[in-house]
């Protein structure tokens, strides 16, 4: 008997004619690892909250829902509760209480279980994951991957028998999301925590899971192991789906001289002995990095901040050069004032001590006209109904001409048009980002600070914000970005600087960046090391620079 069964769910939201989710089925056996892929808006988010009654969306289903062969919506609170937890993609819309101790017992509180009894679980957890430092502070001085971490703890502290999850390494460094997803692998493996996760980054979770249910439009189109996932999807490089697949089958579909499944390799490890294999001829091309030349166009000098004097400083005489027209990436782990740094150069943040400098001259407050910021979270930027009613008040109250026409073709560029009079609020997670900075694009400016610019965005969403990022630069706009994504700046960003203790430690071009990094490098670049194939970062750079030979 399956432990979980759906069985033909439809779905609508309200005055909507397409579906959500269009007669959907499936099953999940007790102790199943299982990853629940498609493009924004396919239905992953809403057929995870219809599997917890609590958070279920406002609509019109159809179709039954069983879990331990009972109907979903009958089952009884607390064990709906304890039984079936869920860490949503957003981790400010978890959170509670003030503090993280308190939100650790919140959820036990509210079950009523006993003070020794809770006092000896927070212990066990707060130990396994290494929260010791973190249970005094305040939740909303945690960073976004913190809040993650708190939020999977105090869900587990309640010990469900199955953990939904949607999206939750969007906001995590790649180092914090390697171990986020290996903690869920253990309890797992070790203490049969059913796991369905909805994911856009493929490249850890296919080797672990044990099956992969893909949607489209709200169907389900495929649903078996991921290597034979990966393989019916590479059949076709046409597929919308191609670029969702881990970075190894990509180069093995696209390099192989005799595709074989049990060969397809979904990990580092497994493409390693691959590549060995392989007469790999480096195609010369004429391409070079773009190293920056001239007068800055904006620069932090010495730049002191701190939230309260007794707290350590979390930027201690920082200075970074920003220069025209170039798209610089900031990567660091969570925590470290990525986004502090980012606020301050927008002029939300006043810091203690140095300057900024835009065009030579000291900025002293946010002009969005000359910059454009985006906020981690975007919900943050809406304050209207509907998209059309946030856009119209930014053409209005900057004055902006033309602003109309330009409203129209980042709504198309974005694929937002058909959405353009629903609540901001209710669009999925990739929506809300990309409508967010349709927002912050409206008004043109000429510098643009984006903060997780990719979270919650499918691939192709990436690769078209990744065009559009191009398409500014040659326009003349100048990017900043603060990413956990690595693939992606490998691929967009000319230059990288990595943020640690407060101050930047290093800035290069992305190549050599990235090639002499372990942790902080592309999952193709640690596949080749050790390797005779020539030196790559992505899958598109190895399309252009490889000529496999027989």
């Amino acid at each position: 008997m399956a432990l979980l069964e759906a069985k033909n769910i439809s779905f609508h939201y309200p005055e909507e004619r397409r579906p959500a989710l269009d007669n959907v089925s499936f099953y999940v056996n007790e102790g199943d690892f299982i990853v629940l892929c498609g493009a924004s808006g396919s239905g992953k988010s809403t057929l995870l909250r219809l599997l917890k009654k609590e958070v279920s969306p406002h609509g019109s289903v159809s179709g039954d829902i069983y879990y331990n062969d009972q109907p979903i919506f009958q089952l009884d609170s607390e064990v709906a509760a304890r039984e079936l937890g869920m860490v949503f993609q957003d981790p400010e819309n978890q959170l509670v209480m003030d503090q993280v101790m308190e939100e650790l017992i919140f959820g036990m509180e509210n079950i009523g279980f006993s003070t020794e009894y809770m006092r000896k679980k927070v212990a066990e957890m707060v130990h396994f994951f290494g929260l010791d430092d973190l249970l005094e502070k305040k939740t909303y001085e945690l960073s976004g991957g913190q809040k993650q971490l708190v939020n999977l703890a105090s869900i587990l502290l309640l010990e469900p028998r199955i953990l939904l999850l949607d999206e939750p390494t969007a906001q995590l460094d790649p180092v914090a999301a390697k171990e986020f997803i290996g903690m869920l692998h253990r309890m797992n493996e070790e203490f049969g925590i059913t796991v369905i996760i909805a994911e856009h980054r493929l490249e850890e979770l296919f080797a672990l899971a044990d099956r992969a249910i893909i949607l489209e439009q709200g169907k389900v189109i495929f649903d078996s192991t991921p290597r034979n996932v990966s393989l019916q999807i590479g059949n076709n490089a046409e597929n919308k789906l191609y670029s969702y697949l881990p970075s190894p089958a990509i180069l093995y579909l696209e390099h192989s001289l005799n595709i074989q499944e049990r060969e397809l390799p979904l990990t580092v490890k497994e493409g390693k002995l691959w590549i060995k294999k392989l007469n790999i001829e480096e195609v010369r091309t004429n391409s070079k990095e773009e190293i920056p030349k001239g007068t800055p166009l904006l620069q932090m000098k010495n730049i002191d901040f701190q939230y309260t004097k007794d707290q350590r400083k979390i930027l201690d005489r920082t200075s970074l050069s920003v220069f025209e027209r170039e798209a610089l990436a900031i990567v660091g782990a969570n925590g470290t004032g990525k986004s502090t740094l980012l606020k301050i150069m927008a002029g939300i943040e006043r810091p203690q001590g140095g300057s900024i400098l835009y065009k030579g001259k000291r900025m002293k407050k946010h002009d969005p006209l000359k910059i454009g910021y985006l906020p981690q979270n975007p919900k943050l930027f809406f304050l209207h109904d509907t998209l059309e009613a946030e856009l119209d008040e930014i053409i209005k109250q900057h004055k902006l001409n033309g602003g109309k026409t330009r409203a129209k073709e980042l709504l198309e560029w974005f694929q937002l048009a058909s959405l353009a009079n629903r609540h901001p609020y209710d669009l999925s997670g990739g929506e809300l980002q990309k409508a967010a900075l349709a927002g912050v694009l409206l008004p043109n400016p000429k510098v643009l600070l984006i903060d997780e610019p990719t979270k919650g965005l499918d691939p192709d969403a990436k690769k078209r914000f990744g065009e559009l990022l191009v398409r500014l630069r040659e326009e003349g706009v100048t990017i900043v970005l603060i990413t956990h994504d690595i693939e992606f700046a490998a691929q967009y960003a000319t230059r990288c600087a990595m943020l640690f203790q407060g101050n930047i430690t290093v800035t290069a071009p992305v190549h050599s960046f990235f090639s002499g990094n372990t942790f902080y490098t592309t999952t193709i670049n640690r596949m080749i090391r050790g390797s005779n194939a020539p030196n790559v970062l992505t899958v598109e750079e190895a399309r252009t620079k490889w000529r496999v030979i027989k």
